[in-house]
């Protein structure tokens, strides 16, 4: 019996030590299900593409593997880094992993696409990213990448599939085909209520990789978790979403982004405090400074008033209002909305309606017909129990 099979057995005489109970209500996300996606790598030159959130249990997915003597060859690393330290925005550089020496190879830097050249030595990529459901956050743009370039390349892809904190609802205009970026590569809402597993699916089926190519893909799936289940992060997803509250409000608050408005990113509760110097909309004050999470922060050492939602449960929702009433208070409006906006949005039209003064109901009712498309289209690909 080979070193991976000897390993396979071992681990599945463990589960099998687990009461028939605690083996149906613990979750177990894709990677730790190792007993369904380790035959698949014997044998195979294995690239993985992986962050701080990649865990088995309290082990990185990394240590892992490479304790089962799966033949690993790179670490390809997203935004953030591969540890998940790297500032908003910042490149990420080649190097190595201290620990087992490993390379780590940047995709967040010249290339956002692996290269022909990085897959080379390479038979199967596994993607394994804990995501937040919103359409502008990069690992879905990242998970695209490695798709297309593993289709192109012929390299097999296995997606380890990990809840989707915002996935009890859907939410927020689809993306438009006049708007395109690395924040807008998919016709998705901004809460697509996906995980990454059931998103790749859509992606790959639906013909979005560039020449419609169709990646070798393989969705290793989760226990335990359905559409309706709350799921709180046991690691921050990156810097600046560092506690549940802010992935709850990120959706509604990632609008700022594209407008004169600090989300507090130089603060310690980024996508939880917004505010601004000249308004006076809340006692709530604070000064963005460079941190670990943003060197150069927006309105940095500027003195912002504002609210803080820091400490108190947030609903999981997309809501406008806090978008409008802070554009209605500036008095200057036409220095209020930046041109990333509609990338955000996925759309111009949230500006003008937003400009034109509509409220949160009119401009969410001109949305349902492209959600209710979407929505069926969905249903297509889900892998668990829907909210609905």
């Amino acid at each position: 019996m080979n070193r991976l099979l000897f390993a396979l057995f071992i681990l599945m005489t463990c589960f099998g030590c687990q009461s028939q109970t605690e083996q149906k209500e613990a979750l177990q996300v894709g990677a730790e299900r190792i007993q369904e996606y380790l035959p698949l790598l014997e044998g195979k030159r294995v690239a993985l593409v992986v962050n701080q959130t990649s865990l088995v249990g309290q082990t990185h997915l990394v240590d892992t593997l490479h304790s089962l003597g799966v033949d690993i060859k790179k670490v390809m690393a997203p935004e953030h880094g591969f540890r998940g330290e790297a500032p908003d925005g910042e490149k990420i550089n080649d190097s190595k992993d201290e620990k087992t020496g490993i390379p780590i190879v940047s995709i967040y830097g010249s290339n956002k696409k692996p290269t022909p050249e990085m897959l080379e030595d390479v038979d199967v990529l596994i993607f394994d990213i804990q995501d937040v459901g919103v359409r502008f956050y990069t690992f879905i743009s990242t998970m695209h990448y490695i798709m297309e370039a593993a289709a192109e390349n012929n390299k097999q892809v296995i997606v380890f599939d990990r809840p989707n904190p915002n996935g009890m609802y859907v939410d927020g205009p689809v993306k438009e085909d006049s708007v395109n970026g690395f924040i807008a590569m998919h016709p998705i809402p901004v809460v697509h209520g996906l995980t990454v597993g059931e998103l790749a699916q859509m992606i790959n089926r639906e013909g979005w990789l560039e020449n419609r190519v169709k990646a070798d893909l393989t969705v290793i799936k989760m226990k335990g978790w359905d559409h309706n289940a709350t799921y709180l992060l046991p690691v921050k997803p990156s810097p600046n979403l560092p506690t549940d509250n802010a992935i709850a409000l990120y959706p509604s608050l990632g609008f700022f982004e594209g407008t004169v408005v600090s989300v507090g990113r130089g603060t310690d509760f980024p996508f939880e405090v917004i505010g601004h110097p000249d308004f006076s909309l809340g006692s709530y004050t604070f000064t963005p400074q460079p941190n670990e999470g943003s060197k150069y922060p927006p309105l940095e050492g500027k003195e912002c008033f504002g609210q803080s939602f820091s400490g108190v449960d947030q609903p999981h929702e997309l809501t406008l209002r806090y978008l409008i009433t802070y554009y209605k208070a500036l008095k200057d409006k036409t220095e209020f909305f930046k041109d990333y906006l509609t990338l955000l949005a996925g759309t111009a039209e949230l500006r003008k309606q937003i400009e034109a003064g509509l409220t949160e109901e009119e401009i969410k009712a001109t949305w349902q017909e492209d959600l209710n498309a979407y929505k069926a289209k969905r249903k297509q690909y889900l892998l668990y129990r829907d909210f609905e």
